[in-house]
């Protein structure tokens, strides 16, 4: 009990701004959820739909490298409080339009570029706050808990967001959205503290030059670097999916709303469940075979079972089997950033890899939209009844975006197998079974 007692004081601060800001995730995810439905029924675009996703992403791959330098010079609580109150006034903004039955796909295509220009400053600043307030020991197991609750949220959001979209309107979704971020806000205001340094050193340095100490940083770091290169071309192949999936879960012969609601509900189980194996699991002898693993594990089996499957069953099964493996992955490549990046370089570096990491996500978006509505669907369209694609990914609107899942499936086991040849990845697999911190120490100042 003594233990039990000493690891909550410890991580105390942690939890309270865990718990807090996971609830408000909750119900951004609720919003998002609920806008896709609205915008695909509104255009039935796959790529007017998956231009929300672009639009979010965008400003937070262009601006990232230099919102590191930001987030590192200025003080992380405050800035965690401003970019989500300026969040919140968008959604404020979305909910007075709706009301007045003014809202229209352009207008959320701006308040995503608002949010994700949020999302840009407010990450890294997160990032570097949990690494202030939290003792070095806990990092996997934290690391577990934050996947945990994203998990936990994947599984609520399409049955909260369809009960309250279905009882009480759209609108509904967006109070429960605010409601959400006043509590993160209250607790984040008054109840958590982050110890910052005194940022005397940034006086000495420009803008441009701090933005390029990450850059610099990682040119150094090859392993950390292709690690990240290896995460950009797996965004690539998921966004693409990403951009897909409502596409079929609507359209397909025996998809629909509670379709694709069970099926991402599904597969916030399964993250659920590789959660909490990453929580209890004890530290693997190799980060890197676990994080290559996991990935190539991944794309083997969801996109094909999506692609060839024709009922819910398969598809959840796919779903399951597809993101069991994934918090295993990112909880292991968590500890290896965090005790690897020097503290004081932490906001910097993580913003630059946010740009590398994230960029082919707006673009893979772009390419799943174009392709379903463009590319695939057209050419399954095309087909005799009877041919060998209807017969492998059916016939009607939805089949496209099968064949697609068919066709990515091939792409990212090829990124894996490719990345997994890297000898610089490698490298950090032999430094990490050592199980010292390599760089940097913990600043309590």
């Amino acid at each position: 009990m003594n233990q039990y007692k000493t690891t909550y004081r410890e991580m105390k601060p942690f939890l309270m701004l865990w718990s807090t800001q996971s609830f408000s995730a909750l119900g951004s995810a609720m919003t998002s959820y609920a806008l896709v439905i609205w915008s695909y029924t509104q255009e039935r675009s796959a790529l007017m739909t998956a231009l929300l996703m672009v639009c979010s992403y965008a400003p937070y791959v262009i601006f990232s490298i230099f919102a590191g330098a930001l987030s590192d010079r200025w003080n992380k609580k405050v800035t965690m409080l401003v970019c989500d109150t300026v969040a919140a006034a968008s959604t404020v903004v979305m909910l007075i339009l709706m009301k007045e039955q003014m809202l229209k796909v352009e207008h959320l295509y701006l308040i995503n570029i608002i949010n994700g220009l949020m999302n840009t400053v407010q990450q890294p600043a997160s990032e570097v706050a949990v690494t202030r307030i939290l003792p070095e020991k806990y990092y996997q197991k934290v690391g577990g808990m934050r996947y945990l609750a994203s998990a936990t949220n994947s599984i609520l959001t399409p049955i909260l967001a369809t009960a309250v979209l279905g009882i009480a309107g759209m609108s509904a979704v967006i109070v429960f959205d605010l409601l959400t971020f006043a509590a993160a806000f209250v607790t984040l205001t008054w109840k958590i503290r982050i110890p910052e340094t005194s940022g005397r050193e940034w006086k000495r340095e420009s803008l441009l030059t701090s933005a390029g100490q990450g850059i610099v940083y990682l040119r150094t770091e090859r392993g950390i670097f292709g690690l990240i290169l290896f995460l950009a071309a797996i965004n690539l192949v998921a966004s693409i999916y990403d951009a897909a999936f409502p596409a079929m879960m609507l359209s397909r012969k025996g998809g629909n709303e509670t379709v694709m609601g069970m099926v991402n509900a599904v597969i916030g189980i399964a993250t659920l469940v590789g959660s909490i194996l990453a929580s209890v699991l004890p530290k693997p002898k190799s980060r890197v075979r676990v994080i290559c693993n996991s990935l190539l594990f991944a794309m083997s089996f969801e996109n094909f079972m999506l692609a060839l499957g024709r009922t819910p069953l398969i598809w959840c099964i796919g779903g399951f089997l597809g993101w069991i493996a994934i918090p295993l992955m990112n909880t292991n490549l968590d500890v290896i950033l965090r005790t690897r990046i020097p503290l004081e370089m932490q906001g910097r570096v993580y913003s630059v890899r946010n740009s590398f990491q994230f960029f082919t996500i707006p673009i893979g978006y772009f390419l799943g939209g174009f392709l379903v509505d463009r590319v695939f669907e057209p050419m399954m369209a095309a087909q005799k009844k009877g041919s060998f694609l209807i017969r492998l990914f059916g016939d009607g609107k939805g089949s496209g975006a099968a064949a697609l899942f068919f066709v990515i499936a091939f792409v990212g086991i090829g990124v894996c197998l490719w990345f997994r040849r890297d000898p610089h990845i490698w490298e950090l697999e032999k430094e990490s079974i050592s199980g010292e911190r390599i760089t940097g120490g913990r600043d309590d100042d």
